[in-house]
C-alpha cells in the first residue's frame, strides 16, 4: 500500500477478438486508471489462452476486462487456467479488479454461479443503489445513495459465492458491485472503464449483439447519460489498493 502511482505496473487482462475493441479497452483502462502506456501491460486471453502465475507475479495489480461474445456461463480454453491465476491473486493479497465479464468471473471462479438473463439484460446509462456495504466501503464511501453507471450484459452473477459482500445493487442486477471482504478485491458489472463517449464507441463497435437491428444511432442519445461518480471507482482502486 501507498506505492507512488507513477512507479505503478497494472496488467489488463482481455478477452478480445474484436480488434477494435481491444485497442479502445485498453485506452478506455489506461485513462480512467491515470497511467502512462508504460505502466499498463496487457495480456489477451483470445490470443493466449494459457494464461499462467508468471505472467501476473511481477504486477501491483490486476484487471480483468469485458469479454464481447465469450460469455462467462460457457466453458473456454483460458477458463481452467484463469480461474487458477485468479484463486491464487487472491490468496497472496493481490489487488484485483473485474470489469463487467471479469465481475462475472470473479465470482465463478470463487463458486459462484453466472446466469443468462437476457429479459434483464442493462444497455446504455442507468442508475445503481448502494447497499449499506457499499456505503461504509472505501471504494465507494462518499458516493451519493444512487448513481449513474455504463452498462452492457446479458449474463450475470446468479449466486454470489461466500465472503463477498454487494457494495451496489439494481432492480434487474442485484450484484451490481461486489468486494471480497478483507481483500483488496473488486468487481462491478457496469464497465467502470467506459464514460459516456467511451460506451457510446463500444456500442457502435457491438451493435449487432446490443441494439436492435433496425436501430438508428440516435437511439444512443436516448439510453446514454455521464456517469460522473463512477468514472473515478478505478483510480480511487488503485489509490486505496496499491
Amino acid at each position: 500500500m501507498g506505492k507512488a502511482r507513477e512507479a505503478l505496473r497494472v496488467l489488463l487482462i482481455q478477452i478480445r477478438s474484436h480488434r477494435a475493441a481491444e485497442q479502445q479497452e485498453y485506452l478506455c483502462f489506461l485513462e480512467r486508471c491515470g497511467l502512462r502506456p508504460d505502466q499498463l501491460a496487457t495480456h489477451n486471453l483470445v490470443d493466449d489462452p494459457a494464461i499462467a502465475w508468471e505472467d501476473v507475479a511481477g504486477f501491483d495489480a490486476v484487471l480483468i476486462g469485458g469479454a464481447g461474445g465469450h460469455s462467462a456461463t460457457r466453458e473456454h480454453p483460458f477458463t481452467a487456467p484463469l480461474a487458477e491465476v485468479v484463486l491464487r491473486l487472491i490468496d497472496d493479497d493481490r489487488p484485483l479488479f473485474g470489469s463487467c465479464w471479469g465481475h462475472q468471473f470473479l465470482a465463478w471462479a470463487c463458486g459462484g454461479t453466472v446466469i443468462a438473463d437476457h429479459e434483464n439484460e442493462e444497455v446504455g446509462t442507468h442508475t445503481v443503489e448502494l447497499t449499506a456495504e457499499g456505503a461504509r466501503d472505501p471504494l465507494l464511501a462518499g458516493f451519493p445513495r444512487r448513481f449513474a453507471v455504463q452498462l452492457g450484459h446479458h449474463d450475470r452473477i446468479g449466486v454470489l459465492p461466500p465472503g463477498f459482500q454487494v457494495l451496489a445493487r439494481s432492480e434487474r442486477c442485484p450484484h451490481q458491485a461486489i468486494r471480497l471482504e478483507g481483500k483488496p478485491v473488486y468487481g462491478s458489472q457496469f464497465h467502470s472503464e467506459l464514460t459516456e463517449s467511451h460506451i457510446r464507441e463500444r456500442l457502435m463497435m457491438y451493435r449487432d449483439e446490443y441494439l436492435p437491428p433496425d436501430a438508428d444511432p440516435a437511439l444512443l442519445d436516448e439510453i446514454l447519460g455521464p456517469s460522473e461518480w463512477a468514472d473515478g471507482i478505478l483510480d480511487r482502486f488503485l489509490a486505496l489498493s496499491t
